[in-house]
């Protein structure tokens, strides 16, 4: 694992970088997730071997810095990532966002335009939660109930659930970074990451797991001109499923 400090957060981000010849792949990862523990057996994958792969904690996140002061908003994780990014030297990369990490990613992409090569989103937030989503459920807890209690009921809650890999990674967050975040994606942005989305003049990818299926927005996301790549025998949780599946399908987005 590597570290970078940020200057503008003063802190440690932490990543993984596997070296690869080809194009970099930026990885950004969800809520309650961490690049270290979602991605290394999917950039590991024939696929993406030739790839370089950057996979990224984000702050409050695995094994980055948690600062108690920090805003932890989308927008604010995307601008702290604009100085990371900078200082890899890098003129060019394709973008991978999942979940809450994709409004993450299409936030990033909106502040260097120039840089990307290509952006992949699989099961991305693009609008402000909706019911039903952790994020929204997080965002209705006062933040100290959630810091007190509400984290760790969460996590308890999703072992009980059979979700332990969620909640194995969940339980090394900031419950305030969780907490934090859950509410930007309750609030959303204007413009949202939709329409950011649909702005962007790279190539697009959105990669649905077959078990999430049938979402409406598979037919609005290829009117607009979005590829769609399907994993099969996997869900929202596609990184750990089916890690050859979801490293297929970033490769087919090529």
């Amino acid at each position: 694992m590597k570290e970078y400090f940020l200057n503008k957060t003063s802190c440690m981000l932490r990543y993984n970088d596997f070296p690869g010849d080809e194009m970099p792949i930026i990885f950004i990862h969800g809520l309650g997730c961490a690049g270290s523990f979602d991605y290394p057996q999917v950039a590991a994958q024939e696929a993406l071997r030739k790839h370089r792969c950057i996979l990224i904690d984000l702050l409050g996140a695995g094994y980055s810095d948690k600062p108690d002061n920090f805003g932890y908003t989308v927008k604010e994780h995307a601008e702290y990532l604009v100085e990371f990014i900078d200082s890899l030297k890098i003129d060019s990369f394709i973008l991978f966002g999942h979940s809450l990490g994709g409004a993450v990613a299409l936030s990033l992409a909106d502040m260097c335009k120039g840089k990307i090569s290509k952006i992949i989103l699989s099961e991305s937030n693009l609008d402000k939660s909706v019911e039903g989503s952790t994020s929204k459920y997080i965002s209705y807890f006062d933040l100290q109930d959630f810091i007190s209690s509400g984290f760790n009921k969460l996590i308890q809650d999703s072992k009980a659930s059979g979700n332990e890999m969620w909640a194995a990674s969940l339980s090394l967050w900031s419950p305030k970074a969780a907490y934090l975040i859950s509410k930007s994606a309750a609030i959303g942005e204007e413009p949202s990451w939709r329409e950011i989305l649909y702005s962007l003049q790279c190539p697009k990818t959105f990669i649905f797991g077959e078990s999430s299926l049938p979402d409406p927005d598979m037919q609005v996301l290829s009117e607009h001109g979005i590829k769609i790549e399907i994993v099969e025998k996997a869900g929202h949780s596609m990184a750990w499923e089916n890690p050859k599946g979801l490293a297929e399908a970033i490769m087919n987005s090529e």
